[in-house]
């Protein structure tokens, strides 16, 4: 399947929600403390999952959109130590991204640190967005306090950019269960020397809520589909850098490819 009968069928299947927008979903779903659980489904699932939760959930629309072009830049050291603390599975870990809104032009800078009982605690700044694929002296301020506050550490002194994922993001929002679905299609992990396309007839899924599974966990668990245990970036790394270990995910990277 191509990427444009993808993006058909994502509209398609979004198009008879509630429309919310941006300011509701701000103001209903931050959710900046939260857990984050992760399933990659066949479009054919995911067309079955949104049907069943047109009830409950709206889907965020902008002039006439429901498909958006996000660009993540994540940082690491050369030797990718942040990588090998995901797969250390080590208490005190972060990621530290910018995230572009390619449609809007905005950008910001995110932290995502792991919280005592495994929730994740995310914190974010404006940033320009010129300046994404590099670390500012603000940057490294917000980074070092940031870190300072949660683990009493400083950060690793040799980040610098690693690589980039592009994706299209549609996004689902329970407005009084305070749950949010964002649904990612297109996506690619470039470095300097190469980049991955990731199969076109899948979503990845990240159920997004305050504490227990949610309505949408309970569906996609009735549809066979069970969550994955890594994060984006350590896909994006592992599958980038073949030589590198990535023995826990080997099962989850085949559905990537």
């Amino acid at each position: 399947m191509s990427t444009t009968r993808t993006a058909a069928a994502m509209a398609g299947a979004l198009e008879p929600f509630p429309v919310i927008t941006l300011p509701e979903v701000l103001a209903e779903a931050a959710l900046q403390v939260r857990v984050d659980r992760k399933y990659l489904v066949p479009l054919e699932t995911f067309v079955e999952l949104t049907a069943r939760l047109r009830s409950t959930f709206a889907a965020l629309w902008i002039d006439g959109r429901c498909s958006f072009r996000y660009e993540s830049v994540y940082f690491d050291t050369a030797d990718h130590e942040l990588y090998r603390q995901h797969l250390q599975g080590r208490r005190r870990r972060y990621k530290l991204r910018t995230r572009a809104y390619l449609d809007s032009g905005e950008c910001s800078l995110e932290i995502k640190l792991k919280g005592a009982r495994a929730e994740t605690i995310k914190s974010r700044v404006d940033y320009p967005l010129p300046d994404r694929a590099r670390l500012t002296p603000q940057a490294w301020d917000f980074l070092t306090e940031r870190l300072q506050t949660e683990y009493g550490v400083p950060p690793e002194p040799r980040l610098g950019p690693a690589l980039a994922t592009t994706y299209r993001r549609s996004t689902l929002v329970d407005p009084t269960g305070h749950a949010r679905l964002t649904c990612d299609t297109d996506l690619r992990f470039s470095a300097p020397r190469h980049s991955v396309q990731v199969r076109p007839d899948v979503v990845l899924v990240e159920s997004k809520t305050a504490g227990r599974a949610g309505a949408a966990d309970d569906v996609l668990r009735e549809l066979g589909v069970r969550p994955i245990s890594v994060s984006k970036y350590c896909v994006a790394v592992a599958l980038l850098n073949p030589r590198l270990r990535a023995n826990p995910w080997h099962r989850t990277l085949q559905l990537f490819r």
